[in-house]
């Protein structure tokens, strides 16, 4: 049966450190090897295109460890609900074609794929919410997880907007799970908010409900949590139940992926990655710089390649962007809405007010789209409009005073404390 409490876990690696190829299909051959793996079935879970690390060594490492010992090998792609990713990039995405192993998409849109491995009580929803959400939570799985005896998360732990830190146990809830416990546990964290949650390593309330619905998964359940560098290797790789393993990986990504700056910036500009093609990914480039934005600030999120708000989330363009009060205090017209939909609205709005009476809502810094959305399309989902090509990255990041933005910004000087962030999405900013 799954771990419900935290066991230990081994890691290789450290803060201070990068991992070779060899030290860790090393570490990888040895954890495996002392598991109950012989004779049974394997589900892999590994991230989508939307997460950095180096996916095909680790599956490489893992399938080396496993082929000819276990009876079937599946790897499982955990998109949540991302879209799916075609033959060609899934193959690519892990390195390869492996013998005796099915790569697949979780197809979270085919009622099919999943089984029901029951309840988590709305008396248990009550005391996360603190009273805030009621009812009870259907917890529903890729079957393919049910149906393999072992199930092994082999991914990356970074701070996460939902949860304070991904990874563990998030791959199964919301990464391969129903839309239930998806909506609800990112409500729950809308509720709580981003700012508050992001990057804690701690138990937050959304990471206790997520570990309730593994306590039902029925496979045995290990982890390898791993912490990418800028370099693109690893800092360190952490095997054990998924909770421990989590937590050990957890505490590597607090001393790498979390730059501390000692006031404020006026303005963000976060340079989105290709990895995120659409708003619905692209938006952590808010999500890890809102903290470090003076009130009244701006965040730019540059990404010339975005074209799409979200292709898989069309209710979004019916709601548009705002903060929870404006969703909390007109509840009675927003309920039927994916409850997830709500949350990356808020999530990408961050602070603010709404008075109910009056109408007026009021947000705590700007967001700004310089991508090749159009400007009506922007604007009618809440969100400034800048065009990209208007945009020196050159001067921003050179502190240029006298650099100026032509467009709706035209004669506005650059402010004196612009925040670049190249490749944003993965490291929080934060003040000391």
């Amino acid at each position: 049966m799954s771990t419900a409490t935290a066991g230990t876990a081994t890691r290789v690696g450290g803060a201070d450190r990068i991992l070779t190829d060899d030290e860790v299909t090393a570490f990888v051959a040895s954890q495996l090897a002392g598991i109950d793996a012989d004779g049974h079935s394997v589900c892999v879970l590994v991230p989508d295109g939307t997460r950095v690390c180096p996916l095909p060594l680790l599956v490489r490492a893992v399938h080396q460890a496993l082929h000819g010992r276990v009876s079937r090998l599946t790897v499982l792609i955990a998109l949540g609900t991302h879209g799916a990713m075609p033959d060609l990039a899934l193959r690519t995405h892990v390195g390869g074609d492996y013998p005796g192993t099915e790569v697949i998409n979780h197809e979270w849109w085919k009622p099919s794929t999943f089984a029901n491995l029951g309840t988590i009580p709305s008396s248990r929803i009550e005391e996360l919410s603190g009273g805030r959400m009621t009812g009870d939570v259907e917890v529903l799985l890729n079957r393919a997880v049910v149906e393999h005896d072992i199930a092994l998360v082999v991914g990356p732990v970074l701070p996460h907007e939902v949860v304070g830190m991904s990874g563990g146990n998030k791959y199964f809830f919301p990464g391969v799970a129903g839309q239930k416990i998806i909506d609800v546990s990112h409500w729950l964290g809308a509720l709580i908010t981003s700012a508050e949650i992001i990057g804690t390593t701690g138990l937050t309330p959304v990471r206790a409900l997520i570990n309730d619905g593994a306590a039902l998964i029925p496979a045995d359940t290990y982890a390898f949590s791993v912490v990418t560098a800028d370099e693109g290797g690893l800092h360190s790789i952490s095997f054990g139940d998924p909770i421990a393993s989590w937590a050990s990986a957890a505490e590597i990504s607090a001393a790498t992926h979390i730059t501390y700056l000692d006031k404020p910036v006026h303005r963000v500009l976060s340079l989105i990655p290709p990895m995120y093609d659409e708003i619905w990914t692209g938006a952590k480039g808010f999500y890890k710089v809102e903290p470090v934005v003076a009130d009244g600030g701006e965040v730019i999120l540059y990404a010339p390649h975005i074209r799409e708000i979200a292709t898989s989330h069309p209710q979004i363009h019916d709601i548009g962007y705002h903060c929870r009060d404006y969703f909390v205090k007109q509840w009675d017209r927003f309920k039927h809405v994916h409850w997830g939909v709500l949350a990356h609205s808020t999530h990408l709005r961050g602070a603010g007010t709404y008075d109910a009476d009056t109408g007026i809502e009021q947000l705590r810094v700007q967001v700004t789209l310089a991508t090749g959305i159009p400007k009506e399309v922007c604007h009618a989902v809440n969100l400034g409009y800048r065009d990209p090509s208007t945009i020196d990255i050159a001067a921003y990041s050179a502190g240029n005073a006298a650099a100026r933005v032509t467009g709706d910004g035209a004669g506005r000087p650059d402010a004196p404390e612009t925040l670049v962030v190249p490749r944003a999405g993965e490291v929080l900013f934060r003040l000391r």
